[in-house]
């Protein structure tokens, strides 16, 4: 997923320090006393509502208030029984029927039922937000009885039961969220007017429900009651609006907070409290830059032999230690580490002669001058002016002058479908477990994210054929066939040389030493359900 909004990572100047408040947060004796979870992020939230919201706390958020109907596993990538108890899949992969679990209620005391899911995912698709993509292919949905429902796909799909394990697609009270103003018919994305009844009301079956929600201060959530599963050890839970890493550290530390969600590796190395667990853990994020040969004066510029010989330049061995200090790893392909299809495909290495012998052999024989405009973000405890930085150094090895322009995500965006940027960085995280989102986003297919900010005007001779007959191949197969297809669609994409995935920083876990149970999960980012207090 990729994610828009404030400040997310935890690179962090001496300066931001005085801006942290803590007037939202409990002080030590009150969240000790209260028995209150209280989380310290800064909250990117663009929707509470479950078919519109698309960022890192959304799924904080979703994934404690909204059940799914299957559920990632702790292990990051096996599927387990959530909302459905059980479920079969036809050998073409086209038909899914799910069992609704018998007891299941929503936080109000009424049943789960079939018609529940019907709805949501009727919504989710009708409504074309940001999570709607999960529903893409869905060509029928009903409810055969009250606990039972069945879903048609137009083709054969082998990821879909792990999409349906994504917080997005967690299950609403139908008729709660309808009288809030919510509208499931295909007149959804005109008339639908529940985004604000959200922001103050939830309708969902998971272990907690909304409480509260100040914007830049806190959310607030209590233990749901009629949860069908076990209960959740904490009564309450607070996530407390928390800029920078440096402030989320210091609240750690003083005991303000439970845990810290954005504290990169520099900033946790700085914590001295014998009151605090720090666990540095690999993650599924990635932060990368991206060319558009159909930005305005770049057709002739940013041809095949240009892109790979600007990705030649690049040391991609210091890339990590220059972001992150070498908390992270490199990547192959625009698929993260871990994911089907990654375990064998080859590291990019740096090759400044070959680089140099490229661009001549293109006709830059003097250089040539580019311009990376992206925004002016901190992510995931990377800055990404520092990474831009890094890129426009190497490439001066090849006599290629790199003008960065960091830019707020307005200016971004409006330049990025305008006349295009020619070079961006960015970053993206996953939605849920599997290599397929991966190709559906970034590959040169049709109707692909970046297809269509790379080409612009031009997208037909930039798709590559062979990774939208293999994609279609994946959906069609599964395990270790399908890993094997992937595996060939990360090669094509590294031909394409479009996305160049920098670094994949590994994640910080911070947390009192009294907290137990807090892991990263490659959907959930912080399951608040299984964590206690000693």
């Amino acid at each position: 997923m990729q994610h828009y909004g404030n400040l997310h990572g935890s690179f962090v100047r001496a300066c931001v320090v005085g801006a942290l408040s803590l007037g939202a947060i409990p002080a030590t004796g009150e969240a000790q006393e209260s028995k209150a979870l209280v989380v310290g992020r800064a909250m990117d939230f663009n929707s509470l509502d479950p078919s519109r919201s698309f960022c890192d706390t959304c799924q904080i958020y979703l994934s404690s208030v909204y059940d799914t109907l299957v559920a990632l596993g702790a292990d990051n990538q096996s599927l387990q029984p959530g909302l459905a108890e059980s479920w079969t899949v036809n050998d073409a992969q086209t038909e899914f029927e799910f069992t609704i679990r018998d007891g299941a209620k929503f936080a109000d005391g009424t049943s789960v039922e079939a018609s529940d899911v019907v709805w949501t995912f009727q919504r989710m698709k009708n409504l074309k937000g940001s999570p709607s993509f999960l529903m893409d292919g869905m060509i029928s949905i009903e409810a055969r009885d009250p606990r039972t429902v069945r879903i048609s796909l137009e083709s054969s799909n082998s990821e879909f039961l792990n999409k349906l394990s994504a917080p997005y697609a967690g299950i609403m009270n139908a008729e709660v969220a309808a009288a809030g103003g919510a509208i499931a018919d295909e007149t959804a994305a005109e008339q639908d007017q529940a985004e604000n009844w959200f922001l103050s009301n939830s309708a969902g079956s998971g272990p907690f429900k909304l409480v509260s929600y100040s914007p830049e201060a806190e959310l607030r959530l209590a233990r749901n009651d009629e949860y069908w599963g076990e209960k959740p050890y904490f009564a309450e839970v607070v996530i407390s609006q928390i800029q920078n890493a440096v402030g989320q550290a210091q609240a750690l530390e003083s005991g303000a907070i439970d845990v810290a969600m954005q504290v990169d590796a520099d900033t946790a190395a700085s914590i001295r409290s014998d009151d605090v667990t720090v666990e540095i853990v690999p993650s599924y994020n990635f932060l990368y830059i991206a060319f558009a040969p159909g930005a305005k004066g770049m057709a002739d510029v940013l041809t095949p032999e240009v892109r790979e010989a600007l990705t030649l330049a690049i040391n991609y061995d210091e890339m990590v230690e220059f972001t992150v200090g070498g908390n992270g790893a490199k990547q192959a392909a625009p698929i993260p580490n871990g994911f089907p299809g990654t375990a064998n495909l080859p590291l990019r290495e740096q090759n400044v002669e070959k680089a140099k012998q490229m661009l001549a052999d293109a006709g830059f024989e003097d250089g040539l001058s580019i311009m990376a405009g992206y925004p002016n973000d901190n992510v995931y405890g990377v800055d990404i002016n520092i990474m831009m930085q890094k890129v426009q150094q190497d490439l001066k090895a090849i006599n290629v002058d790199l003008e960065l322009r960091p830019l707020t995500y307005a200016v971004w965006r409006e330049e990025l479908y305008g006349d295009g940027l020619p070079m961006t960085g960015l970053y993206f995280a996953p939605d849920y477990y599997g290599a397929g989102q991966y190709p559906a986003y970034f590959a040169m297919m049709p109707g692909t994210t970046w297809l269509a900010r790379s080409g612009l005007d031009d997208q037909e001779t930039l798709v590559n054929p062979a990774a939208a007959d293999l994609y279609k191949q994946a959906l069609a197969s599964s395990g270790d066939e399908a890993e094997a297809i992937y595996e060939k669609i990360g090669l094509e994409m590294m031909k394409d040389n479009m996305i160049i995935p920098m670094v994949s920083p590994n994640l910080v876990l911070a947390y009192r030493n009294d907290i137990k149970g807090v892991r990263y999960s490659a959907c959930c980012n912080l399951p608040l359900a299984e964590l206690t207090r000693d």
